[in-house]
């Protein structure tokens, strides 16, 4: 005679679904390349801020040294050292939003927005070109 096994019920371990409740670790291959696309664009904006804020804060800083720097008896080290310092953060804060249109197009491409791409490319051309041809004047 043959032995009645009782019937194993499904476990809930790892990999095991009961019939009827969804997958919790299934995700629509739609909202997947959504939730990928809205992260990359996260990552892109955080980089933006932070080009932003460390270009500010160090401009910032050098502005400061250069106000420290006026509290000490007049050199001409001293005087060089202020106007150095000057120059570099002005041209730090015009530096900053170049540098930020260049990732801002960069994160752009990545997501397939392409026309705004351009746009930056174009925009960042024609202040190559400007430089370009401020320098030999």
């Amino acid at each position: 005679m043959r032995e009645a096994t009782a019937p194993v019920p499904p476990s809930r371990g790892e990999g095991h679904v009961l019939v009827g409740e969804p997958d919790p670790t299934y995700a629509p291959p739609a909202r997947t390349r959504a939730k990928a696309r809205i992260g990359r664009a996260a990552a892109g904006e955080r980089w933006i801020v932070r080009i932003l804020q460390g270009g500010a804060l160090i401009s910032g800083g050098m502005f400061l040294a250069s106000l420290v720097l006026e509290l000490l008896p007049p050199s001409q080290d001293v005087a060089v050292s202020i106007d150095t310092l000057r120059k570099s953060a002005a041209s730090l804060l015009l530096v900053t939003p170049v540098a930020r249109l260049a990732v801002a197009g960069t994160m752009l491409g990545l997501r397939g927005e392409w026309r705004y791409t351009l746009y930056a490319v174009g925009v960042l051309s024609l202040l190559a070109i400007a430089v370009g041809a401020g320098l030999h004047a």
